[in-house]
């Protein structure tokens, strides 16, 4: 869980700067206080646990970085923000999708919340569409 939140936050900020219509940076400001907020559940129950969560490694980080930023200097616009952003929401939600296929007896908090991520990754989806 905390892979894909961490992993959607950042990339958000990453092509925040880059994007022009109003309503396409609201979406993504929306997405990313969603973000945050779940970012804080996943801690509570990460304490609760006494686990720590994993981050994305440093190559995972940078090679976002490096995709995000080669796409966006060819073409900076809100196609190509919103290309980047559905790539990485399609594959939060089926990493996701996967873990609670994989994991049916997991805990039911933790179940809930990632259906609440990818809730808010298909809601970020859907208002991406205009701009594909």
């Amino acid at each position: 869980l905390c892979l894909v939140v961490s992993g959607g936050h950042s990339h958000i900020v990453e092509v925040l700067d880059y994007t022009r219509s109003e309503l396409l940076k609201r979406s993504l400001v929306d997405c990313k206080l969603h973000h945050q907020q779940l970012s804080n559940d996943i801690e509570q129950q990460l304490h609760r646990f006494q686990d720590q969560g994993k981050e994305p490694s440093a190559m995972a980080k940078g090679m976002s970085w490096i995709k995000t930023n080669a796409k966006m200097g060819m073409d900076d616009s809100d196609q190509t923000v919103a290309n980047l952003m559905t790539d990485g929401c399609n594959m939060g939600i089926k990493s996701l999708q996967k873990y609670l296929n994989e994991y049916e007896s997991a805990d039911d908090r933790a179940k809930s919340l990632a259906k609440k991520i990818i809730a808010t990754e298909e809601t970020l989806l859907e208002d991406l569409r205009r701009y594909l």
